[in-house]
């Protein structure tokens, strides 16, 4: 097993997980196959309690784990599917070597940093890059590592101390490292400054690590003398020192990287090329198209996201990613309206009415909305009137998550004419309850408490828009992250009424989708669609709202029915679903030549 370990020096914010990704990227069009480990130093054993504010969207895995954003970027840039295992935190680390201590596994000695902690991280790394993650059978060719944070930071101190003894412990030929660092330029001075890597350089260096590799982020391309100077004074040769500039969306690292020759410093850290295994150039044609066309997409596609993270857009970034996702393959460029939703309630216009106006502005103008997943009762008012505007007025709606609950609630109080109708989560006494806490939850403990993971959703009526978006596929595995539901005793009324529950998990009970077939495009989704996005395969829920915002969703829908193979489930279906005449099953992989979209090409 070969490893790459990605660090980050002077600052933070400097894109690591892009650039692990990006590494990840041209090892594997090298010919090798790549797994991902991503170390966040802090004291959750998850990221699944933390407040988006705090750290970003919590991205959650098939195995129900919930992680950090980063391993987001891994699936989408490697088309691979990660464990909770793949993301170590200080947490988990200190757990492990507790209960081991509990145990008596240490056979009563003096439990202590070193070596018990850092031997539970060299034995985790091992451990977990072994595992394959890309679908196919035996281990990995070459494990990528990020340590998240800065070089210094106190708090990554045992995982510094491990990684130095772990690159001792694979030996020489088996460990690069790779160290990303900024390379400023002071208006003042108007040049190239060198001194914040060489300090960072040599922080590193007195930890115990040396870098193999250094990736310098700047604004523009580095010049000549800076990279000599670096050479010099980082003890790094030219060769082997890469610059990943600015660049019109993230999916020219990958290729800043391949055009560099990044690759071939790895691989002969690694001694790959000599290790009976010759790996190919890297070509990544796929990948030039598809940065190159993204490039050049000019026909706008407006959406209103409407949320309470508006602030902070890593809040909803792989919302953001399969937004990106769906309007490159149906070739608009997105352009993403933050409505904060508390500006939309009434109460704003009486507070804020500037930013009330706005707010409103925004939502009337998008061709098409987007009420994202959230907990808590800040801003549901205003998600409840985004919902009533988009069904009122036919504009394309997509609600994930809380958004289909919004949506549930709506309609229940609009066109039910219940008043009381709300979610036990902000009214326990509410007399219409519509959304209602789940059983096998819990109110007293946070973390890992929610249905999590990837479960099965099963269409309900051939026909419906979601069937057809997914090639009229009996079932679809997606990834859920919530801790209320539907009223199952309501569905009745409410489909009386006209709102349709056209997907439902495999007992029957529990509401997955909703439709209203009147509609151009209303959809809600209980589970999160978003996390198994990916470039050239998106979603096909955002690629309907996406179609149907831009006046493409019919032509869509026939594309997607007419690509259709069978489906793997052995013959089995809940007996409260009604068969399809023909079994198919169609992710779109094949539907439309997507193209890779970017982190800062969001227009907004």
């Amino acid at each position: 097993m070969k490893y790459v370990l990605v660090t980050g020096g002077v600052v933070s914010g400097l894109g690591k997980g892009v650039t692990a990704s990006s590494i990840g990227v041209v090892l594997r069009s090298c010919g090798l196959r790549v797994t991902t480990i991503k170390i966040d130093p802090y004291l959750n054993t998850d990221a699944g309690t933390m407040s988006p504010f705090e750290h970003g969207e919590v991205f959650v895995l098939d195995d129900g784990g919930e992680v950090d954003l980063d391993l987001g970027n891994y699936e989408r840039f490697l088309d691979i599917k990660l464990t909770r295992d793949n993301n170590i935190t200080t947490g988990k680390i200190y757990q492990a070597v507790i209960n081991k201590e509990r145990r008596g596994d240490y056979l009563g000695k003096t439990v202590q940093v070193v070596p018990h902690i850092t031997d539970e991280i060299q034995d985790w790394i091992e451990r977990v890059a072994m595992n394959p993650v890309d679908g196919k059978e035996g281990p990995p060719d070459v494990c990528v590592i990020e340590l998240g944070g800065t070089i210094g930071d106190i708090e990554s101190m045992p995982f510094i101390e491990a990684l130095g003894q772990f690159s001792y412990r694979v030996g020489p030929g088996n460990f690069c490292l790779v160290h990303v660092s900024l390379v400023p330029v002071l208006d003042v001075v108007g040049e190239q400054k060198t001194k914040p890597t060489q300090h960072s350089v040599r922080g590193l260096r007195g930890l115990g690590l040396t870098p193999d590799v250094l990736a310098c982020r700047s604004t523009e391309p580095l010049e000549e003398h800076v990279k000599v100077k670096l050479s010099q004074f980082c003890h790094v040769p030219i060769s082997n020192i890469v610059n990943l500039h600015d660049v019109t969306n993230i999916w020219h690292i990958p290729l800043l990287l391949r055009d560099q020759k990044a690759h071939e410093a790895i691989l002969k850290v690694l001694e790959l090329q000599y290790a009976g295994k010759v790996p190919r150039e890297p070509k990544l044609v796929e990948w030039t198209e598809r940065a190159n066309k993204f490039d050049k997409l000019k026909s706008p596609v407006n959406i209103a996201m409407v949320g309470k993270y508006t602030g902070l857009s890593d809040s909803y970034l792989s919302v953001l990613k399969a937004l990106l996702h769906a309007s490159v393959a149906m070739e608009r460029k997105l352009v993403v309206d933050w409505v904060p939703s508390c500006d939309l309630e009434d109460s704003s216009a009486r507070e804020t009415p500037e930013a009330h106006k706005k707010a409103w502005k925004l939502l009337k103008g998008a061709d098409g909305i987007l009420v994202p997943g959230g907990f808590g009762d800040r801003g549901v008012q205003g998600k409840i009137l985004a919902a009533k505007y988009a069904r009122e007025n036919n504009v394309p709606y997509l609600g994930i998550c809380l958004g289909m609950q919004i949506a549930v609630i709506e309609f229940a109080r609009s066109v039910m004419k219940l008043r009381g109708a709300n979610s036990t989560e902000f009214d326990p006494t509410a007399t219409s309850p519509c959304v209602i806490f789940m059983p096998e939850g819990s109110k007293t403990h946070m973390g890992a408490t929610m249905r999590l993971g990837s479960r099965t959703t099963y269409f309900q009526a051939n026909g419906c828009k979601s069937a057809r978006l997914y090639g009229n596929a009996i079932s679809v595995d997606e990834r859920h992250r919530h801790r209320y539901e539907v009223n199952p005793d309501m569905i009745q009324d409410f489909e009386r009424a006209g709102l349709q529950f056209v997907g439902k998990d495999e007992s029957g009970r529990r509401m997955e989708i909703i439709e209203l077939p009147s509609h151009k495009f209303f959809i809600g989704a209980q589970f999160h669609p978003e996390f198994k996005s990916r470039p050239g395969k998106p979603s096909p829920l955002f690629l309907g709202l996406i179609a149907a915002a831009s006046g493409q969703l019919e032509p869509l829908l026939q594309r997607s029915c007419s690509n259709q193979t069978k489906t793997h489930m052995n013959g089995k279906v809940p007996k409260h679903r009604k068969l399809y005449p023909v079994p198919v099953k169609s992710p779109l992989n094949s539907l439309v030549n997507g193209y890779y979209p970017n982190d800062t090409g969001i227009h907004t």
